[in-house]
């Protein structure tokens, strides 16, 4: 009898709706980071933060290669949520569906371990994930990066072919195809016929839809 299958999921937008408060909270809080350590002004700070995402993928990345930015502490305090429960917006039924899925589950995410546990302790999952897998374990090289897909795998020895990638990121999708992961692309937008690009398995709007497809990804 064939093993079930590894589910891997992304966290913001993908177990949560991140876009209300908690992405334009942490894109102030970023900025504000800019401003205080980089001595910038608030436009300069937004627009150096902008230009280092488009450029590298995430401001992290363009703050360490030009700044010498602390990784750590540039994640503690820009991620910082002490009114978490009153701000998350959480998936219907999400312990519930996450109980239908047979099989390891693992949260593989590009924001710090602290903030990750948090939001999934104040969803109440946090107990159904064999490993929350995060910046810190990929030596800061985020997600669309191979390494930390294959660090992950290596040391939880899973086996691509038998993982299924859930993310509301296209780019880490791919990356997830490449190594022969089935892959859940979470979009309202993406579910219009035609606009599913080819790496991309399955489309859901929400998670919640995640049981139905089992015939599919099993």
């Amino acid at each position: 009898m064939q093993q079930d299958r590894s589910w891997i999921f992304d966290l913001d937008n993908t177990l949560h709706n991140a876009m209300v408060h908690v992405f334009p909270r942490i894109n102030r809080a970023m900025t504000e980071y800019l401003q205080t350590h980089l001595h910038l002004d608030e436009a300069q700070a937004n627009a150096l933060r902008h230009t280092y995402w488009r450029r590298y993928g995430a401001t992290l990345l363009g703050l360490i290669r030009h700044h010498d930015t602390d990784p750590a502490h540039f994640l503690w305090h820009t991620h910082q949520f002490p009114d978490l429960h009153r701000v998350l917006v959480a998936e219907p039924m999400l312990r519930a569906t996450l109980n239908r899925l047979p099989g390891r589950k693992f949260v593989f995410s590009n924001a710090p371990v602290h903030y990750a546990e948090a939001v999934l302790r104040a969803l109440g999952i946090i107990d159904l994930f064999s490993d929350v897998y995060t910046i810190e374990h990929t030596r800061y090289r985020p997600k669309p990066d191979t390494f930390g897909f294959l660090r992950l795998c290596r040391i939880h020895h899973l086996r691509p072919r038998r993982c299924i990638m859930i993310e509301d990121n296209l780019d880490n999708l791919r990356t997830a195809k490449r190594l022969g992961m089935k892959t859940v692309w979470v979009s309202a937008a993406g579910t219009t016929r035609g606009r599913v690009p080819g790496y991309v398995d399955q489309t859901v709007r929400s998670v919640a839809r995640l049981p139905n497809l089992l015939a599919q990804l099993q």
